[in-house]
């Protein structure tokens, strides 16, 4: 009941004051901040105004969940349902109230999980839900069994099958939802098929060969990825076994171990998914979008992953508790810290409220050049033999002494025993977490080698194919590490959510076996301990309630005091303390600032916001009487006196237009029936308008569907006895035009080709075998002039008289490579010339025939 409350406040809140506001859900992993963040939707869902595009958003609002929970949410050890991504959505409403549109933003989604669970976790709900919910024709088409033992991606963690989670149900919500959200079979049918590639490349194994480079025996999986996404099987095959290194002058595949096939693939699997996961929550904020552009208020709903602490807590859960870090910091700082100086600054008497600032552990992780971060970025980047430990060992130099951190080699005797050498542990606000360095650099790397993502981009498979379109894989500079980019997100939301009114759900887990009924007050005392619950209370308690600048307040109250209404000339505060002291408020009741009122109880305000209520409300009856009665009385009169002459003429005069429209319309329809029954007779008076009506009609058609060339003769339409001998005196008109038209259209070079064409056909015609496929072709003048002849050569064959010169191509006999020519007829003989130089003489007397060639 607590969310309703909170989430009909900050509607009402927004409504009016017309300002942006968002709700932070926080609370431990299994705390119950996605169903809050549910309860909060259904609750706007329900209590805003009804329209159609109201519904219509609503819909997309709430079925955007199963959607979302089904590719990002899996199994953990605290939850079965944990959000292993975090989601920042923002819902619009316009000035009415009325939701008209949706965005969200995601975070950092917990990729690793694809390829790598814990035991007694699972992989994300979607890949269960396909296997097992999946209809047996979908899973023919995808190649897949109804056997979730059978992947490799989904049994690492040894509890597929989960009594809690009905996959079948679960399953048939996602496909109900992807309608709604208005996904065409194409963009679906693809969705599946980028679902079902990630579980065949988990099953690609690899063996080793003679050499211990890793090889692919069995292609049989490797060729339904490479159906799947529409990529080529042998490059794909080529991409997972071998690295692709560039030279300036070369390039050269150097094979994969073992270990390192099984790293590309993993990678492989990872980037697919989560870039589709991306694509799926840029579909939907296309389907949510508001496209008008008026002025929106919004309410952000922050579902962002819960505080973790596993057995072995890895690079997840490092950048999910740094985000904790940072959402706890806004709250201080917007609570605690932020309102405790607004008192100060005000002149407001205040006795400081002591509380842990959880800066120090922020600035540890995300300080530049000396954070965690930075060390593990520049370890990523370093040239060398980097590794996990050496990270370690760049951490321990850089931060050996801070109060908040500690490994194996800096602990004390008793701490030692408790941390692994491949540890380091940090005391968050929470409380101590070990974080165990394996796999830290891989993960902020996540890297695809080049050819590999070559090969995706070329892809069939239409979401692939836009997913990776927008990598530049022209672009050799290396990307932003994952830590660097999810610092840089936390940064931009934290900025957009300092721009907004900041409402808080804090969530409490009430046990740690996710049982109901079950209070463990040890766990409950923690929780509201480390979330500085008891401070902020504090804070309100011993704080006020209520604060506003004297001018806004004035602007809205100041009809309640006769000297503030309807102007105050004077100064703001002044004209704020005359309107307090007529509502009676007492001095314990309300303190003045340097720039603004503080009430100290809600109460106060309460009966404020209802006298003001009350007051509006009297202000706008009394508005209303006197402009109706001095507007209606005098209008209802005149317009009634009107209306009433206006029928009277209105009403004759359309009654006088019917019967003359009537009387003539029968006498049309009697002449036309009349004339229709003597249409085969002689011209009449009966008919003849009949007639004329006819050949109207013909010639109206007929004009509309003339033929367009003089070789259709075909399309002239039927005509009417009446017309016939008309019909055909103006088709052979119209012949003739076209005739006519196309004769004088012909240009003068076009009819000399078409005589040359006719003395040709006389000479060649029953003669020559190609005879009939030169006929379309026409006769190009290519002679070449005595200017183009070489001097030299053209001194030497002077004396012969030139009768017709041309350009001509020789083609070699090995190779064929064109060479140019020119051929040159003279009296006696043919020369075949290269520029300056005569490289054949024919005479003609030598000759003794002619061959064509086909």
């Amino acid at each position: 009941m607590s969310s309703y409350a909170l989430a009909d406040n900050a509607y009402h809140t927004m409504l009016t004051e017309f300002n942006n506001h968002f709700i932070l859900i926080s609370g431990e992993s299994g705390a119950g901040k996605t169903e809050a963040s549910k309860k909060i939707q259904q609750y706007y869902a329900v209590s805003c105004p009804s329209t159609t595009l109201m519904n219509t958003v609503r819909d997309k609002m709430l079925m955007s969940n199963p959607v979302l929970e089904a590719f990002g949410n899996a199994k953990t050890l605290k939850n079965d349902n944990s959000s292993r991504f975090g989601k920042y959505m923002d819902i619009q409403f316009d000035s009415q109230g009325d939701a008209v549109g949706g965005h969200i933003l995601n975070y950092l989604l917990e990729k690793s999980r694809v390829v790598h669970q814990n035991h007694g976790e699972r992989n994300f709900h979607v890949f269960y839900q396909l296997v097992e919910g999946g209809s047996d024709d979908l899973l023919k088409q995808l190649g897949l069994e109804r056997d979730v033992q059978h992947y490799y991606y989904l049994t690492q963690g040894e509890c597929a099958i989960v009594s809690s989670i009905n996959d079948k149900n679960d399953w048939k919500s996602v496909k109900n939802a992807l309608q709604v959200i208005e996904f065409d079979e194409n963009n679906t049918n693809h969705l599946f098929r980028v679902v079902a590639s990630v579980l065949h490349l988990g099953n690609v194994h690899f063996d080793a060969d003679s050499k211990g480079h890793a090889l692919l025996k069995n292609n049989t999986e490797l060729n339904w990825v490479s159906d799947l996404l529409g990529v080529d099987a042998n490059n794909l095959k080529d991409g997972l076994t071998f690295r692709k290194i560039e030279t300036k002058t070369e390039q050269v595949l150097s094979p994969f171990t073992i270990d390192h096939a099984i790293y590309v693939r993993d990678a492989l699997a990872k980037a697919i998914y989560g870039q589709t996961f991306t694509w799926l929550v840029n579909r939907i904020n296309e389907s949510m979008e508001n496209k008008d552009s008026s002025r929106k208020t919004v309410i952000g709903l922050l579902d962002i992953y819960g505080f973790e602490v596993f057995y072995v807590n890895s690079f997840e859960q490092f950048c999910i508790n740094y985000c904790n870090e940072k959402l706890q910091q806004l709250f201080i700082q917007l609570t605690l810290k932020a309102e405790q100086e607004e008192y100060e600054a005000e002149g407001i008497e205040w006795e400081p409220v002591q509380f842990f600032n959880n800066k120090i552990i922020c600035d540890l992780v995300e300080e530049k050049h000396r954070g965690i971060i930075s060390i593990l970025d520049e370890e990523c980047l370093r040239p060398g033999d980097a590794t996990d430990l050496t990270f370690l060992e760049r951490l321990e130099e850089k931060m050996g002494n801070h109060p908040h951190f500690v490994t194996h080699r800096l602990a004390d005797n008793m701490t030692r025993k408790t941390l692994e050498r491949g540890d380091f542990r940090l005391l968050h606000y929470t409380g101590e977490v070990t974080y165990c360095v394996v796999g830290f650099l891989d993960k902020n790397n996540d890297l695809l080698y080049r050819n590999i993502k070559d090969l995706v981009y070329q892809s069939k498979n239409a979401i692939v194919r836009e997913c990776f379109s927008a990598v530049d894989t022209a672009n050799k500079r290396r990307p932003e590490t994952v830590v660097t980019q999810f610092k840089n997100s936390l940064q931009k939301l934290t900025e957009m959510l300092m721009a907004k009114e900041a409402w808080y759900i804090r969530c409490l887990k009430s046990n740690e076996s996710k049982q109901p009924g079950q209070f463990d007050e040890a766990l409950i005392r923690h929780q509201v301990k480390y979330l500085g619950l008891m401070e902020h209370l504090r804070v309100r308690r011993a704080g006020f309630a209520y604060r506003r600048q004297y001018e806004d307040f004035l602007k809205r109250y100041k009809p309640l005091c006769p000297a503030t209404w309807p102007h105050w000339r004077g100064v703001p505060a002044d004209g704020v303390e005359l309107l307090a002291q007529h509502l009676g408020y007492l001095p314990d009741e309300y303190k003045m600032g340097r720039t603004k009122i503080f009430i100290r109880h809600p109460r106060t305000l309460y009966a404020t916001e209802d006298a003001y209520e009350k007051c509006k409300h009297d202000l706008a009856t009394k508005l209303q009487a006197k402009y109706k009665g001095y507007k209606v009385k005098g209008e209802f009169r005149k317009q009634k006196e009107a209306a009433t002459k206006i029928e009277t003429c209105w009403r004759g005069a359309q009654a006088r237009k019917e019967k003359e429209k009537r009387a003539w319309a029968v006498k049309v329809i009697k002449k036309f029936i009349k004339a229709y029954i003597n249409r085969g007779e002689a011209k009449s008076t009966d008919n003849s308008e009949y007639l004329a009506f006819v050949r109207q009609s013909y010639l109206n058609r007929l004009k509309n569907n003339l033929p367009k060339t003089v070789l259709d003769k075909t399309t002239w339409l039927t005509p009417p006895a009446v017309v016939t001998e008309a019909s055909e005196i103006l088709r052979k008109l119209h012949y003739r035009l076209m005739v006519r038209r196309y004769v004088r259209g012909i240009p003068p070079q076009r009819k000399a080709q078409l005589q040359m064409k006719v003395v040709t056909s006389s000479i060649f015609k029953g003669k020559k075998e190609n005879y009939p496929q030169s006929i379309p072709q026409p006769f190009l003048d290519t002679r070449i002039s005595e200017q183009e002849i070489n001097i030299q050569v053209l001194s030497m064959i002077r004396n012969e008289q030139i009768k017709y010169s041309v350009p001509v191509i020789k083609y070699d006999r090995n190779g064929f490579k064109p060479r140019p020519r020119q051929l040159i007829l003279t009296k006696n003989a043919a020369y075949v010339v290269e520029e300056a130089k005569v490289k054949q003489r024919v005479s003609y007397t030598s000759l003794k025939g002619l061959k064509s060639i086909k």
